[in-house]
């Protein structure tokens, strides 16, 4: 499973395709079985130049109550910033916050690997 993320041009923040437009919520993102999907989804958030910086696929999987970025660094970015507890996307709190923050997995994303090895 993935799901398409990015940054956002204008003030830098992480934002998570939902299939309709760009969200900040990442409980929001539309995940995708499918490869094909997946990739004309990447291609098309990569031709949105005046909207995105470096959009690409990470890799979702089930965890205990919902669905979490498998790379600790995607659960980081969508939880984050990670400064402090109250500020950022964490302070709103909520079951898809706690999915993130206790969600446990690999420290590197293999899509992330492949895109520093393309540069």
């Amino acid at each position: 499973m993935k799901a398409l993320t990015a940054n956002r041009l204008t003030d830098g923040e992480v934002v998570f395709w939902t299939g309709s437009g760009w969200s900040e919520r990442f409980v929001d993102a539309a995940l995708f079985d499918d490869n094909t999907a997946a990739e004309l989804a990447e291609a098309h958030a990569k031709s949105q130049i005046t909207l995105l910086v470096d959009p690409y696929l990470i890799d979702i999987a089930e965890v205990d109550g919902g669905v979490a970025p498998v790379s600790y660094r995607e659960r980081l970015r969508a939880l984050g910033p990670t400064n402090k507890l109250d500020h950022g996307k964490q302070a709103g709190g909520g079951a898809d916050i706690a999915v993130l923050a206790h969600a446990h997995g690999a420290a590197r994303s293999k899509g992330r690997v492949d895109l520093i090895r393309r540069k």
